[in-house]
């Protein structure tokens, strides 16, 4: 088989971390180019401080940072000195503990020590100026240079081939797909080209008309003069590694000189097609005056230092701060490793070897996918604006249900004016307004108890969701489920086609709703959906994102139309034991459970708006999805809400609703499982034919824990003082009065009766393995 001829562009250590990566899967002829000296290249590769802090919110970050600790080791290009992570406040002390559970449950060792134990770790921390430290052993210094060398090396003696000063000025392509690099010095011929070009890498992907979400930005970094305390350093940095993150500060050691890099100023972006050839720019004094203050009154051994130098390197930036990887779309064999900093370098560049080979992912990089944001998320001034406010963040203390603040509102259904009128709390998900929950619902709480949780996941939070999800179970509640992506497939040959490419069976015909998941060529959940077939040739899909609509379409045959309808359409969703006394007075449609049994989808009228309506209850509850076009979303709510006055109608949100899908049992994909999990370990096996079921016995599990206190997710998981495992997502249930956890563990921790702990902040909450679902195990209200 012939091998694919491969160009990589950058000779930084991105560029050479793939080129290394495919080669030692046999991928050879690889040629790396750069528009600069090898492997200086001009890049951030060639000024960055280095430093590598592994614990991230995201595991997939957090892995691909220990990738880069264990490779860049291996290959003497990294020095593991630790870091530690320094708290002035409460509240930042808090935080520390909170990231001190993300490490634990990614597998990161780490803990939080005392001021004491800080100055001791490090002579410029000054113990009467912290509260505590978080302390990662393994973290440390990148060379980053030195790391590229030796995976260039290394690529070379496989068969690859770096050419410095070899600027690639076009990409050619013919037929829709990449052909070779052109340079002055001649076309590069190529099958695949791997843009690994960093601030660069806007310019190289418009080549190929091909738009990157992505700010170069200004950062600043600067060395002082000698200081004492260091007098005498025989290693380049010998201590731990410092974060100030109240103050957007970072420091390491160059010797005897402390080395800042500070966040803390405003975003200086530079324009992508403004870009010189180097990525260093000239020191803005003024930009750095807060953060040496806040230097000198953190580690006062600096007080009497002095700047000898600094400069403002740039950095890729992305509107929610992952990588760019993968596919580029609308030009074959063009892929992207973009917005990657050194952190992660290794661990991205493992990934996108083994996705161009076809290997089966350690890490996969699903969330880092390049074809993951929604159209609008694409334009220039979102790009901007996201970006910008992300480096204002970068260090700040983000609570997980935080949404942007600007720009907003982007997306909004035909139902806000009326959630508006209602006193709706926004909060916002792929730039649409959803709402938490609404203050007119107030009232409901006149004799409720509802438990209120501590005060981090108080955050974003009312009583009045616990009281919307009771009335739920007691009533009727719409939902706006707008915000659901809805996809067509149409034409001849479309179940054969979701046959196919699903693993629904699809067995009960027109008419049916079919729970089914996407799934790779390893056979790891790439989503979940619902399938309604709605006539012969016509199909309305329920997904999760962006990708599941593409990954769709690049497989339909020619025929089958796979069409994205969500901005057209809208949804309410109309649950709870009184729904049908509800809807059924307004349709001469057979709403009875006879007419429309669970799991059932028809055409239908609901007073005058046409809908299809889909017996489906993410809430667990008797109820449909009554989907319709845009321009008639307002009468629906509107006929909804006027006939509903008599039956104790409430609008509710979805503080209710994640809490009511728990207790259910519900899975919430990208968050309870992901790209890494197969059905059966996720407790999903049953949306799989059984003809393809080859189930092997799964070392993990996905489970139901209880506890009687609320967490709010990526918390790890004890047994017998051991961590064993992590959170997903997690809720007060108000109809059981329990908190409910899902998580991941081994098989042996999975038994319903099982105990374990979580750790929360810095507290072990005893908690126990459930049977699922926790609520209506016999399924008498979703059937009713």
């Amino acid at each position: 088989m012939t091998q694919p001829r491969v160009v990589v562009i950058g000779a930084g250590i991105v560029g050479c971390a793939v080129a290394d990566e495919l080669t030692r899967r046999g991928t050879t002829d690889v040629t790396v180019l750069d528009q600069g000296p090898l492997f200086s290249t001009g890049g951030s590769t060639s000024h960055a401080p280095g430093l590598v802090f592994q614990v991230n919110p995201s595991k997939t970050m957090a892995e691909f940072a220990r990738r880069t600790v264990e490779k860049y080791e291996a290959l003497g290009a990294f020095d593991r000195v630790g870091g530690l992570e320094l708290a002035t406040t409460p509240e930042r002390l808090d935080e520390l503990h909170r990231r001190q559970g993300w490490a634990t449950s990614w597998g990161i060792e780490a803990r939080v020590l005392e001021p004491a134990e800080c100055a001791r770790l490090h002579p410029l921390v000054d113990a009467g100026r912290v509260l505590g430290g978080l302390h990662i052993p393994s973290d440390g210094v990148a060379r980053a240079v030195d790391a590229a060398v030796a995976q260039a090396r290394a690529a070379t003696e496989r068969g690859a081939v770096f050419h410095g000063h070899r600027e690639v000025l076009d990409l050619r392509i013919q037929g829709g797909r990449v052909t070779a690099a052109v340079t002055a010095d001649g076309d590069v011929p190529a099958d695949i080209v791997v843009c690994c070009a960093g601030i660069w890498g806007p310019r190289i992907a418009a080549m190929a008309g091909v738009d990157l979400p992505l700010t170069p930005l200004a950062h600043q970094l600067a060395w002082t003069d000698p200081l004492p305390r260091l007098a005498g350093a025989e290693q380049e940095v010998g201590h731990p590694i410092l974060r100030h993150q109240s103050a957007a500060l970072y420091f390491r050691e160059r010797f005897d000189r402390l080395v800042v890099g500070n966040y803390g100023h405003r975003p200086l972006p530079v324009p992508a097609n403004e870009l010189e050839s180097t990525a260093t720019l000239p020191f803005t004094e003024d930009d750095f005056a807060g953060a040496w203050r806040e230097t000198r009154s953190l580690l006062p051994a600096a007080g009497d230092a002095k700047i000898e130098e600094g400069f403002n390197g740039l950095f890729s930036f992305t509107p929610d701060n992952l990588p760019l990887l993968g596919p580029a779309r609308g030009v074959e064999g063009l892929w992207i490793a973009e917005a990657v900093w050194i952190t992660h370098s290794a661990g991205v560049g493992r990934a996108v070897a083994e996705w161009l080979t076809g290997e089966r992912p350690v890490t996969p990089p699903r969330e880092c996918d390049i074809g993951r944001f929604e159209e609008h998320q694409r334009s220039p001034e979102y790009v901007l604006a996201r970006d910008c406010q992300n480096y204002r963040e970068v260090y700040d203390i983000l609570h997980p249900l935080q949404p942007m603040e600007d720009p907003r509102p982007l997306r909004a259904s035909p139902f806000h004016r009326r959630e508006e009128e209602l006193g709706a709390v926004f909060l916002e998900g792929m730039g649409w307004e959803r709402p938490q929950w609404y203050e007119s619902n107030a009232p409901l709480l006149d004799g409720r108890e509802i438990r209120e949780p501590g005060p981090w996941a108080a955050r974003y939070w009312s009583p009045i969701a616990g009281a919307e999800a009771q009335v739920t179970r007691e009533r009727v509640a719409l939902y706006d489920m707008t915000s659901l992506k809805r996809i067509e497939v149409r034409g001849p040959g479309a179940e054969a086609f979701l046959r196919e490419a699903t693993t629904g069976a699809f067995s009960r015909g027109i008419g049916s709703v079919t729970y089914c998941l996407l799934l790779d060529e390893h056979g790891r959940v790439l989503s979940d959906i619902t399938v309604a077939w709605l006539g012969e040739d016509t199909f309305q899909i329920g997904a999760n994102t962006v990708l599941d609509a593409e990954w769709l379409a690049d497989r339909a045959p020619l025929g089958v139309a796979v069409r994205d309808v969500t901005a057209g359409t809208c949804c309410i969703g109309v649950w709870g034991p009184r729904a049908r006394d509800l809807v059924q007075p307004l349709s001469q449609d057979d709403f009875s459970a006879k007419g429309l049994r669970y799991f059932r989808a028809r055409r239908a009228h609901i007073g005058t708006v046409p809908v299809t309506a889909l017996r489906v209850s993410y809430v667990g509850e008797l109820g449909w999805e009554l989907s319709t076009t845009a321009d008639m979303g307002l009468k629906l709510w509107d006929t909804l809400w006027d006939a509903g006055r008599e039956h104790g109608l409430i609008a509710a949100g979805r503080g209710a609703f994640n809490s009511l899908r728990m207790e259910k049992g519900y899975r919430s994909y990208g968050v309870d499982m992901t790209a890494e999990h197969d059905p059966y370990e996720a407790g999903l096996g049953f949306a799989v034919r059984k003809e393809d079921a080859t189930p092997a016995e799964p070392a993990r599990r996905l489970v139901c824990l209880v506890l009687d206190d609320v967490v709010m997710g990526k918390e790890p998981v004890y047994a017998d003082e051991r961590p064993v495992g992590y959170v997903t997502s997690a809720a007060w249930g108000y109809t059981i009065g329990r908190g409910i956890a899902y998580a991941w563990v081994p098989s042996e921790h999975a038994e319903p009766g099982t105990a374990l702990e979580i750790g929360y902040f810095d507290r072990r909450l005893p908690a126990v393995v459930a049977e699922e679902p926790l609520f209506d195990p016999g399924m008498e209200r979703l059937r009713a």
